[in-house]
């Protein structure tokens, strides 16, 4: 191993830190948020301690596996040799750090309250071992006040004096997470106090050379800062999904009205595609906990309510909707293309595909399926899934084809291949990757979302089953509603 490896270029515009401004950095937890974080700054200079409690996590990053799938980041670690270490000692790394980031899981409750109790353990395990003037950032996703808390349990514990807890929210995208570190819209940090700002700025100011704008606000601001913006984006997916149903109703093409719409400035053209449904690791989870938190603190947040309940019930309704156009399903034969929620990640946590698994199983059809690299993941859950690495093997003789997942695999299909596989010639697309007229004349039947190839026989069937603005969508709306406020009177927005 090379003493000075070899920097990853990933872009001319980010500067590396020279030897006397690294710094010396822990990071506490090794899954998605805090593997990539660390292999980001050792890649611009720093040195950087990983984590974890998880000793066979550990041993596979000292292995080189990545025990998940994040574009590039294998090759990010690799590059970074020995800026960047992984352990299970907790005090080791934190005594020699300048600051240690916390990047722990901070899942839901029933309740959507997230659960808080890795991230105060690992709080009062620094709090063993930091010296005095050691910063300690929280990544992971909290409610407001949690820095607060963690504060107060730190220095308490430690028995030193003020100890600096800094909030700096993550806002990486599976798929694309190392760009979106190294190249941000913006770096939040959310500080109390000269000696944490400047440690983060120090930290940063290789990115903030390469323009990148850094906001620096109080922690409680910074904490809700991530929770705002993930609850927003979510609401443009449920409003697209809505405008959809109405175009199926009416015979007009979504598309098309989301692209005209996308071109205002104010509202841009992110996160307007129409499709199954948001799912993964943070849209749900981080929804719920700000409308816990609304409702817990007497404020509630009902446009958030009424996003997660239509998401809820459109990811309900998939299989209903394909059932509305083919009929009844059982002993009939689909091929599912797409297990994760999203392209580019193996992660499959509340994707809207299993949902439609689940909901093909039950209506009696026997499902095929296939992704690039979700399909261990999905077989853990489901582990009779059966799954195909070729589309084309897992079309063969299927009486509909469904794309749920749009990978670059699914765009590029050989649709006469397709149809050539397939026993029958439906073909469901759950995210408008093709040209309806190439399709026909490919020999397939195309149903896709909020267009005119929705038959006007099963669009208002289907329409109805997303329950954009019919009853069952109130009452999901209102009982949503009555569980976060029931939940609320019992528990505290903090354990």
């Amino acid at each position: 191993m090379n003493p000075e490896p070899t920097l990853v270029p990933l872009h001319p515009r980010v500067p590396k830190v020279g030897p006397a401004d690294r710094m010396q950095v822990a990071v506490v937890g090794t899954g998605y948020v805090g593997s990539v974080t660390a292999a980001c700054l050792a890649s611009i200079g720093h040195q950087v301690a990983c984590v974890d409690v998880d000793r066979n996590r550990i041993g596979a990053f000292c292995a080189g596996r990545i025990p998940f799938y994040e574009p590039g980041l294998e090759e990010l670690i690799a590059a970074a040799g020995n800026r960047l270490s992984f352990g299970t000692d907790l005090r080791n790394a934190v005594e020699r750090a300048q600051v240690v980031f916390v990047a722990v899981g901070t899942p839901p409750r029933e309740n959507g309250q997230p659960e808080l109790r890795d991230l105060f353990e690992a709080i009062e395990g620094i709090a063993d071992s930091a010296a005095a003037g050691t910063v300690v950032v929280i990544k992971s996703t909290v409610p407001v006040g949690t820095g607060a808390e963690a504060e107060r349990r730190i220095c308490e514990r430690s028995g030193l004096g003020r100890i600096s807890i800094a909030s700096n929210p993550e806002f990486l995208r599976e798929g694309s997470a190392i760009s979106d570190f190294l190249h941000p819209d913006r770096i939040v940090i959310g500080v109390e106090d000269a000696t944490a700002e400047n440690a983060l700025r120090r930290l940063y100011r290789p990115l903030v050379t390469a323009r990148v704008p850094l906001l620096v606000t109080g922690r409680m601001e910074a904490e809700l800062t991530k929770y705002a913006a993930n609850g927003m984006l979510a609401m443009k997916i449920a409003f697209i999904n809505e405008i959809a149903n109405l175009c199926e109703r009416v015979g007009a093409d979504v598309r098309d009205i989301a692209r005209a719409v996308g071109m205002d400035s104010r509202i841009g053209s992110a996160f307007l595609q129409a499709g199954p449904g948001y799912g993964g690791s943070c849209f749900p989870k981080d929804t719920r906990a700000l409308a816990h938190l609304g409702r817990s603190k007497g404020s509630a947040l009902t446009l958030i309510e009424a996003a997660i309940a239509s998401n809820c019930h459109r990811v309900e309704s998939l299989a209903g909707r394909i059932t509305s156009v083919a009929g009844n399903l059982r002993g009939r034969q689909v091929a599912l293309l797409g297990l994760a929620f999203k392209p580019n990640t193996d992660d499959v946590r509340e994707s809207p595909a299993l949902a439609l698994l689940t909901g093909l199983r039950k209506s009696g059809a026997v499902v095929r399926a296939c992704d690039p690299k979700a399909a261990a993941s999905a077989k853990r859950a489901v582990p009779d899934l059966v799954c195909f690495a070729d589309p084309y093997e897992a079309c063969k003789r299927a009486d509909i084809t469904v794309i749920i997942t749009d990978w670059e695999l699914f765009r590029s299909l050989d649709l006469r291949r397709v149809r050539d596989a397939m026993a029958g010639d439906l073909l469901v697309d759950f995210r408008n990757q093709f040209d309806p007229a190439e399709v026909a004349a490919k020999g397939l039947r195309y149903v896709s979302v909020g267009s005119r190839t929705a038959r006007a026989d099963s669009a208002g069937a289907a329409s109805r089953q997303f329950g954009s603005s019919g009853p069952a969508w109130r009452e999901a709306r209102d009982g949503l509603v009555t569980d976060l406020h029931a939940a609320s009177t019992k528990t505290a927005s903090l354990p």
